[in-house]
């Protein structure tokens, strides 16, 4: 017989937890599923030798509204611990197709009913009060994501609850945690956390242990657990409330929430000149990212937020509570960047190359999350990153500093700020709101109808006219970018489009080699193995014509090349590049 655990999320764009302990107690099993799918190929090994499954998600509704029977005996004896059920009825949004738990019981041909002794069963529990109940807790621990919460707890309050699971293997029934590879590394992933989102994935397998532990406890001692409600109309099992036990007072609070705003905003005053010198900087280091990697894109712009909107920010409440308990280390958007492409197979490749050049704390697809509701609106991809420790060290400005970067094409930007200028200024009429509402949504679903045209035009176009207009003086002495982007289309077919501005920057640099003919580039360039440099860079998107030529010329030249005037802003990278492509370097 084996015992798994299911912290199981409503849909499928959140994780869900999947644990699964032998009969001994033992962990043999930990995960993140996403899908259905995935959480049956996890648990379908077991299924033979009879598997019983803690769900921790409603796995029968029956009401319209409101609370659950079982939720509300629940409540009368939790709640005053922290430890209370949230409501659960039909006019959920995610209920309205049917109950993810149910289905995935009825995947795995797990009996729902809480009296049933088939081989293959389920129940609903829930976490929160079985920790209370089985560890004697005062107050639930504080690990769950909630305004106000900063990492640092958070984090704390997870390992304490970790800790504690850990203490079970002297328990009855025995929970033997620590000998299972998964557990330690996860414990590791917990003790090194810097952001939310990472706790978020080992919360959820840490709650799978725990409805693991709550079913086999179940099954090792009946007499010592409660089911709330019926199989009827829902029901919730979690080990009886110990008699006796009492709510711990709640810790006073030790600083008014308007000295908190007060304190942060004047440390961030103070430090703002350097916020702005970071924020500068930082635009410069993602320019020279997507210029580096040949990629044509629109713009790249930048802010470091201000006083004002700091100090707005840190003051924001949610239903009374704190949205950020320490504004100075929380807020992450204080420098903010925002790169718009023309199309938008490029918004993915430029978050592909800001994951290779820096640290991803956090990636979120804005439209993608739209669409997945079956609708239309704000689409843009966010990433909140961070330097690598090693470029920290040369941008002392930025240091640890977090960066938001927004990414979106040209038209999704268009509607973005519209529909922030309109709405967020409070100038549509209550009586309008809703046709405005039907009309941003319309409008969303036509740009992004235009955006996969305009995707499908550049790539029809690839093999075609390949010449960006670019004006330059009649007396310049350089090739003319107009005659040297024809050129380059010859002699890079497979390229992409570069910036405008490019060819005419990189005209310059072939001037200061002292080349001044078509004749004399393309015998530069046909005698460097462009088969080799390819191979050796591994482009991770089709390279710029631009980019494949100042690959050919660092090459050819060299050190020379790198210590030309118009390459005096990149002499790292180009001295990196060039190592890269070095024969030695095919070894390494």
């Amino acid at each position: 017989m084996h015992f798994a655990g299911l912290d199981l999320a409503w849909g499928n764009r959140s994780p869900t937890g999947v644990a699964v302990l032998d009969d001994s107690g033992a962990l043999c099993h930990l995960s993140a599923a996403r899908t259905d799918a995935d959480i049956e190929a996890s648990l379908a090994p077991y299924l033979d030798d009879g598997l019983v499954v803690g769900v921790d998600a409603p796995l029968v509704v029956t009401n319209e509204t409101g609370n659950r029977a079982a939720e509300r005996a629940l409540n009368k004896d939790f709640a005053r611990f922290d430890a209370g059920a949230h409501p659960s009825n039909l006019s959920i949004p995610t209920f309205r197709n049917g109950l993810r738990g149910a289905r995935v019981c009825e995947q795995l041909g797990l009996d729902m009913d809480p009296a049933s002794r088939a081989p293959r069963r389920a129940v609903e529990v829930y976490p929160h009060p079985a920790t209370v109940a089985l560890f004697e807790l005062g107050r639930t621990l504080k690990y769950k994501n909630k305004q106000g919460r900063s990492v640092a707890r958070l984090r704390d309050e997870l390992l304490t609850l970790m800790r504690l699971l850990e203490s079970l293997a002297a328990a009855t029934p025995a929970l033997h945690l620590v000998p299972h590879d998964g557990w330690r590394a996860l414990v590791t992933s917990v003790e090194e956390a810097t952001s939310k989102a990472q706790l978020r994935v080992a919360e959820d397998q840490v709650d799978s242990v725990v409805c693991a532990y709550v079913v086999l406890f179940r099954e090792r001692r009946p007499e010592a657990m409660t089911t709330y409600g019926t199989f009827a109309d829902g029901y919730i099992v979690t080990p009886t409330l110990p008699d006796g036990l009492v709510p711990s007072p709640r810790a006073p609070r030790v600083e008014q929430r308007v000295d908190v705003v007060r304190r942060a905003t004047q440390e961030y005053a103070m430090g703002f000149p350097a916020v702005q010198a970071a924020a500068e900087e930082a635009i410069e280091i993602v320019v020279g990212v997507l210029d580096d990697a040949g990629l044509n894109y629109l713009s790249v712009t930048g802010r470091a937020k201000s006083i004002a909107s700091f100090a707005e920010k840190a003051g924001r409440t949610i239903d009374g509570v704190a949205l950020f308990a320490d504004p100075l280390t929380e807020i992450g958007d204080v420098i903010g960047l925002r790169v718009i492409t023309y199309v938008h197979s490029d918004v993915a490749s430029v978050a592909e190359l800001l994951a290779a050049e820096t640290v991803v704390i956090e990636d979120r697809d804005m439209g993608q999350a739209t669409a997945s509701e079956g609708g239309f609106g704000y689409a843009s991809r966010h990433l909140q990153i961070r330097l690598a420790p090693s470029e920290q060290v040369v941008h002392p400005l930025i240091g640890d500093r977090q960066i938001q970067v927004q990414i979106r094409t040209v038209l999704q930007h268009a509607w973005a700020e519209f529909e922030h200028d309109i709405r967020y200024k409070g100038t549509i009429p209550d009586e309008h709101r809703a046709d405005f509402d039907r009309r941003f949504t319309l409008a969303a679903g036509l740009l992004e109808l235009a955006d996969q045209q305009f995707s499908t035009i550049r790539e029809r176009l690839h093999d075609g006219v390949r010449e960006p207009s670019v004006t330059v003086a009649d007396d310049d002495p350089r090739i003319s970018p107009r005659e040297l982007a024809a050129f380059l289309a010859g002699e890079y077919a497979d390229a992409s489009w570069s910036r405008p501005d490019h060819y005419a920057w990189i005209a310059g640099l072939v001037l200061e080699l002292g080349i001044t003919s078509l004749a004399e580039l393309a015998d530069t360039i046909r005698a460097v193995d462009s088969g080799a440099i390819e191979a050796r860079m591994g482009y991770r998107n089709r390279a710029g014509a631009v980019r494949r030529l100042d690959d050919a010329l660092l090459v050819s030249y060299g050190d020379r090349y790198i210590r030309l005037h118009g390459n005096a802003h990149r002499v790292d990278r180009l001295q990196a590049r060039l190592q890269k492509m070095s024969p030695d370097a095919e070894s390494d």
